[in-house]
């Protein structure tokens, strides 16, 4: 019987995608924001396709802030962009 792949929806282009090609954005218990990118780390997650398009979506939705009620340091959408242009994740 195969395995089960766990999908998780991207927050820029609301597609569906198999966890592994998404990054994980964490709030841990708290309250700071972090990339989380082996999807280990304890909190709440959101899931973010590694495409440049889909990061500027979430930034001018604001779907991070309303995924995680809280507002976003520039940081993380500034790691965000540096992992997508790294290319790895």
């Amino acid at each position: 019987m195969p395995k089960k792949i766990p999908m998780r929806q991207c927050l820029g282009c609301r597609e569906m995608k198999p966890k592994r090609e998404l990054i994980r954005v964490v709030r841990s218990p708290e309250g700071e924001i972090s990339l989380d990118f082996r999807g280990k780390k304890p909190g709440r997650g959101a899931y973010v396709c590694p495409a440049a398009a889909c990061l500027a979506k979430v930034r001018k939705s604001r779907a991070l802030e309303r995924a995680f009620s809280v507002a976003i340091p520039a940081e993380v959408y500034e790691a965000l962009e540096a992992q997508m242009e790294q290319g790895d994740g």
